[in-house]
């Protein structure tokens, strides 16, 4: 299999982006991500979207993209994994230079939430589960079956640190020009929010918001040829039971416990070799889910180590460096290329205040729904 890099990243802030449409704002991180890169064109480009149907009536993405980023007679295409659908599109365009199909590969995701009332997000989400079995016959919707997750864990485990990880990412994304909520809140503001599915509370997830991101994947002969850093990427994805309680164990995510060992396994790096995580943190006690499932923090303890400092930007291994999906922002189908695109960043030595010393390699967990499906990114600085 030919090695994959990236080549340039781009994106936007994410906000309310009223003066501005879906494509538009894919195709403005499209630019700056090929102007990154230092191409002009590409052999393909892949587009992750997941409720464009549902919030804007908008389909076929793949032939709008290219032509909003003048890039038409390019063959596009849409990829679609519920909120981890930039991952997918991730996925496709490493696919196609790994065959060697293709030389530079332009992968583009982006959503605009606030088309929609609040309700009109959470009954996308339902889309996201089983639609036709209780989940989304019931009404049961991403939050009430986070909000099931935490009940369960903290019965378990208790729920100690778990309210820390909004702390977490607040504190890395202050400051940061392209996050949604740029600013710290205490722990105490977390706790005296009000629930949103008790017992997880309004502070302890994601908010609705607009956002693009994109990345240029190249193969290994144009990486030498371009300017940029020499970031070779790999990228694992694995499934589970759609609905967490038809699981062995709903506390054990198996689609980041066997992606995470695959994407370690494909790169030759071992966990205490990697310098970051990001975490799908939609909700806080999903961040402690990946960092247990994936093996770098014993059952239900992820969050006593949080608090203890491990995943800040000076601990043990600091994890969602520019603020994660809380801080951030989680534009669904944009945000696993924003994860992708903080590493190279990070990489590249061009994170600004939040840089960390020495990096060389991060990984990035991307989930659809509540795990049904898991994308694991990993980038990994070479030596020119």
């Amino acid at each position: 299999m030919a090695g994959v890099y990236v080549a340039g990243v781009g994106f936007t802030k994410i906000a309310e982006h009223w003066d501005k449409d879906l494509e538009q704002l894919m195709a403005e991180a499209a630019v700056k991500a090929l102007e990154d890169a230092g191409v002009s064109t590409v052999n393909a480009i892949y587009v992750g979207c997941a409720l464009g149907e549902h919030l804007q009536c908008q389909a076929n993405l793949g032939a709008l993209m290219a032509e909003c980023a003048g890039l038409t007679g390019v063959p596009a295409f849409r990829a679609e994994a519920a909120d981890a659908s930039g991952a997918a599109a991730l996925y496709s365009g490493f696919c196609d230079i790994a065959s060697g199909r293709s030389e530079a590969v332009l992968v583009v995701g982006g959503e605009k939430l606030s088309d929609g009332l609040s309700e009109e997000v959470s009954s996308g989400t339902l889309m996201m589960s089983g639609r036709s079995w209780y989940e989304g016959f019931m009404g049961i919707d991403f939050y009430a079956m986070s909000a099931l997750l935490y009940r369960l864990y903290s019965k378990r485990y208790g729920d100690e640190g778990i309210p820390f990880f909004p702390v977490i990412s607040h504190e890395h994304a202050e400051g940061v020009a392209h996050a949604q909520y740029p600013f710290k809140i205490a722990l105490d503001r977390v706790l005296e929010s009000p629930f949103i599915a008790e017992p997880l509370r309004m502070l302890e997830v994601s908010g609705i918001g607009d956002g693009a991101a994109a990345a240029v994947l190249v193969s290994e002969e144009l990486a030498r040829r371009l300017k940029s850093p020499k970031i070779r990427m790999f990228i694992s994805s694995a499934t589970d039971y759609v609905n967490p309680f038809d699981r062995e164990d709903p506390l054990r995510l198996q689609s980041v416990m066997l992606s995470v060992s695959r994407v370690l396994e494909h790169a030759g790096v071992s966990r205490s070799e990697l310098n970051m995580v990001e975490l799908h943190d939609s909700a806080s006690i999903l961040g402690a889910l990946c960092l247990e499932s994936g093996g770098f923090s014993p059952p239900g303890a992820a969050g006593k180590l949080a608090m203890k400092g491990e995943f800040g930007l000076n601990g043990r291994l600091p994890c969602n460096t520019f603020g994660g999906l809380k801080a951030r922002g989680h534009p669904f189908g944009a945000t696993a290329i924003y994860q992708v695109a903080e590493i190279y960043l990070q990489l590249a030595g061009r994170a600004g205040k939040n840089q960390l010393d020495k990096a060389r390699t991060g990984l990035a967990i991307s989930l659809s729904g509540v795990g049904a499906a898991a994308f694991t990114s990993l980038l990994k600085m070479e030596e020119v």
